[in-house]
């Protein structure tokens, strides 16, 4: 009836019984961070796709990516292409 961590005495009181754990500790890592520059005619999400694409054939180990900043570059009263500035995190290698 209940899983095996709970139990329930005849006054029908739960219990929890605890579980010992067994957590690995992973070795220690070192991130780095590094600043791009991406554009896109077509958008914001889809320069930070360029951006991440391109950042992908050159780093290894990337764990996220951070916005820091939106731009568009404009002529003639138009939207020629659409910038983002952002961080690209990867793990170093050891």
């Amino acid at each position: 009836m209940f899983p095996n961590f709970l139990g329930a005495d005849q006054m029908g009181n739960v219990t929890i019984q605890a579980q010992k754990e067994v957590i690995s500790m992973s070795e220690p890592r070192v991130a780095r961070v590094s600043e791009i520059i991406a554009g896109s005619p077509k958008g914001f999400e889809d320069a930070v796709r360029v951006g991440f694409q391109r950042a992908s054939k050159t780093l290894r180990g990337i764990t996220g990516l951070r916005v820091l900043e939106f731009r568009v570059h404009v002529e003639n009263g138009k939207i020629l292409e659409y910038r983002v500035r952002m961080e690209v995190i990867f793990v170093l290698e050891t």
